[in-house]
């Protein structure tokens, strides 16, 4: 892999960041976008267990992608409190991922504002993202093909991009937003396109915001208990269009062959990532 830093830049306005980093698909981290939210301060841990403590939140492992009647399905369930709790201790594999907290307590969200950099911010979908220091995130890209504005607010992520335009060479499995390569520790015998993969990385910390482009793979890495927010923006109709049929072409029929074949369904998906891969080296 070929990685190199994302910029970390103050907010622009919205004419410079579009001609910089929207209009060229090109992630940035900004470093006071979320300068002057209330939920800076006020969202602590603490602050969390005090008032949230008593909501049940789904909990997911790293085994979240394997085949079989949890796939895709919570490890299981918690108190917020208890999980929190854990979060505190140290080292642990579980996160809690696309929950809408805003939907159990609305009145926060008066602590932060869609961003003016850019129109188009979906106020429907904020979401929370906790997660224990060394869990990790897979290499994913979203379904929905929405930008996303990750806002970290406690401990640090160590965050891993690429462009849709590298999916072959990261072995994207079809009908998935999925890819199974590690990029911590990336094995270059089992996948060897991976070699000619370029991509970007950094390390994001409380009070920074990662601009991800529509369609741009990610993986992330807990370096400490923490969490993050994130917010989702599309700036035209054709892209939710887009978003709409993706979700149609890939959510539904992986699902539905996952459930009819299980480890066979996996077994065609990655021959064909490594048939596709193995392509590119060819030419």
């Amino acid at each position: 892999m070929h990685l190199q830093a994302v910029n970390r830049v103050t907010v622009s306005n919205q004419l410079e960041f579009a001609k910089s980093y929207l209009s060229t698909q090109t992630p940035v981290v900004f470093t006071d976008l979320t300068a002057g939210w209330p939920a800076c301060k006020k969202w602590t841990i603490d602050f969390f267990k005090q008032e949230y403590g008593h909501l049940k939140v789904p909990l997911y492992s790293k085994n979240v992608a394997q085949v079989g009647e949890k796939y895709l399905k919570p490890e299981l369930v918690l108190p917020f409190r208890e999980y929190l709790e854990l979060l505190e201790k140290g080292p642990m594999d579980l996160r809690m991922f696309l929950y809408n907290i805003f939907q159990h307590a609305p009145e926060l969200l008066d602590d932060f504002s869609s961003p003016t950099i850019m129109a188009g911010f979906l106020k429907r979908f904020p979401f929370l993202f906790f997660g224990g220091q060394d869990s990790r995130v897979g290499l994913h890209y979203d379904i929905d093909l929405s930008h996303v504005f990750l806002n970290q607010f406690h401990g640090r992520k160590r965050v891993v991009l690429f462009a849709p335009s590298e999916s072959k060479n990261i072995y994207q499995h079809p009908f998935t937003v999925a890819s199974f390569i590690d990029t911590k520790t990336p094995d270059y015998k089992k996948y060897p396109a991976l070699k000619n993969a370029k991509g970007y990385e950094c390390i994001l910390y409380p009070g920074e915001t990662l601009f991800i482009p529509s369609g741009f793979w990610h993986s992330v890495e807990y370096l400490d208990g923490g969490f993050s927010m994130s917010l989702r923006a599309n700036e035209s109709l054709l892209r939710r269009a887009k978003g709409l049929y993706n979700i149609a072409s890939h959510f539904v029929i992986d699902r539905s062959m996952n459930r009819l074949m299980g480890q066979k369904w996996r077994t065609y998906k990655a021959n064909v990532a490594q048939r596709r891969a193995i392509e590119t080296l060819e030419y």
